[in-house]
């Protein structure tokens, strides 16, 4: 019996003048992590998807982590802040022009400190300057934080579609 529905958008941007950027704040260092480790992928994953009930690779092996994080079209960056983490992003750009933000988010204690804005900026930012891109885009659910939907808009993605799916 199902009692009620969640909302999955799909967002996307199609050119880098759309970007409306928030700047990082000097307190906030952003490093993407050039060695692969699915371990460290693995750990922010549950660091910053535990309290929006992030799920889906729950059930994920080591070798389909380690496929997924070596993978030579997925890049991850992290945020530190004081130097504790902050928060994190992955694109994911398999087909080499469509970058999807695979998973984004900030750890528990750093929401509401003004660091979502910029920290998404500087995903969509690096998504485009990686050679080749033609598309930034991103899902998101009702699950997620709140204000997640109006911070990717209010960076200039747009809703392509949306998709009810019934909570069993």
């Amino acid at each position: 019996m199902s009692s009620g529905f969640y909302t999955t958008y799909y967002l996307e941007m199609t050119a880098q003048t759309e970007l409306n950027a928030k700047p990082l704040p000097g307190s906030l260092n952003v490093v993407e992590s050039e060695e692969p480790q699915y371990q460290f992928n693995r750990f922010l994953y549950s660091l910053v998807g535990s309290e929006w009930e992030w799920g889906d690779l729950d059930s994920w092996s080591d070798a389909q982590w380690k496929a997924q994080v070596e993978h030579e079209q997925h890049r991850t960056w992290v945020a530190y802040y004081r130097g504790s983490i902050a928060g994190y992003y992955e694109l994911f750009r398999p087909d080499g022009v469509n970058a999807e933000i695979r998973y984004f988010g900030l750890a528990p204690g750093f929401i509401a400190k003004g660091f979502g804005g910029p920290l998404l900026s500087h995903a969509i930012q690096s998504a485009w300057d990686w050679a080749g891109t033609d598309r930034v885009w991103v899902h998101t659910c009702t699950f997620d934080h709140p204000n997640a939907l109006r911070n990717y808009q209010a960076r200039g993605l747009r809703v392509y579609k949306e998709e009810q799916t019934a909570i069993e």
